[in-house]
């Protein structure tokens, strides 16, 4: 991993979550010349990918004012495994095909790319096997920080979060479209205690979008419903708009 660039143009792999969100604007303080966001569409449950509401990623691309390039599910390889490892080979496939031809398309090359992660060596591991294979540096500003100190610099910075999905114990339907703040990340802290939830959701246990933030124009305003099937739920986003 890097945090320099030798030429050419990089790639921002991006949700709208609050993870690949801050790691595009890590890259974008330290001056490297972002050209693109990409975003996955992913089918169903992934191993490797952010999934709920990356359909927002256009509102956020719009404001932010980077183009988006999008991966899309018909674009995943046929067929299913229950090996989790060949899972995560397939569904980089895709993506890997998309940044090989953005390469193509941008001057002086590809560079980098952005990545989230904080723990996770699953998809830490294939990002950056895949990035050698491209000949690309990964600038990963997240990876093996203190969740805690991630959020509150998040907040610090003028992240503005909202929590679209959760599935763990401890996180119950009041949890939906609740902001990240102070006293949310306290009560993370202490049901990371009881339960083992990651502070950050890393492991899954709630997703998020970020509505606003110092790298955004314009903030993202949502009108939703919540699902919620007794021991998890998410956000049925019924209207996006930029304010």
């Amino acid at each position: 991993m890097t945090d320099d660039a030798d030429g050419g143009g990089w790639a921002s792999l991006f949700s709208g979550g609050k993870d690949s969100s801050w790691a595009l604007y890590r890259a974008l303080e330290r001056g490297l010349p972002v050209e693109r966001l990409v975003t996955v569409h992913p089918e169903g449950d992934s191993y490797m990918y952010h999934v709920p509401a990356t359909r927002l990623a256009g509102l956020a691309a719009e404001s932010i004012g980077i183009p988006l390039v999008e991966v899309e599910p018909d674009d995943f390889a046929a067929g299913e495994t229950t090996d989790s490892g060949a899972q995560g080979d397939a569904e980089l496939e895709p993506l890997e095909a998309a940044l090989d031809d953005l390469a193509d398309d941008l001057p002086g090359g590809l560079a980098g790319v952005t990545a989230g992660a904080v723990e996770s060596e699953y998809q830490t591991f294939r990002i950056e096997a895949m990035a050698e294979r491209l000949d690309a540096e990964v600038f990963a500003p997240l990876w093996q920080r203190d969740p805690r100190e991630l959020a509150d610099a998040m907040l610090a910075a003028g992240f503005e979060i909202r929590i679209i999905r959760v599935a763990a114990g401890g996180l119950d339907e009041s949890w939906l479209g609740r902001t990240l703040d102070a006293a949310a990340l306290d009560e993370l802290e202490a049901l990371n205690e009881k339960y083992g939830v990651h502070i950050l959701g890393e492991g899954g246990e709630f997703e998020t979008l970020v509505t606003d933030g110092p790298h955004m124009e314009r903030a993202i305003e949502l009108e939703y419903e919540t699902e919620w099937d007794g021991t998890r739920g998410t956000l049925k986003i019924e209207d996006a708009r930029l304010a």
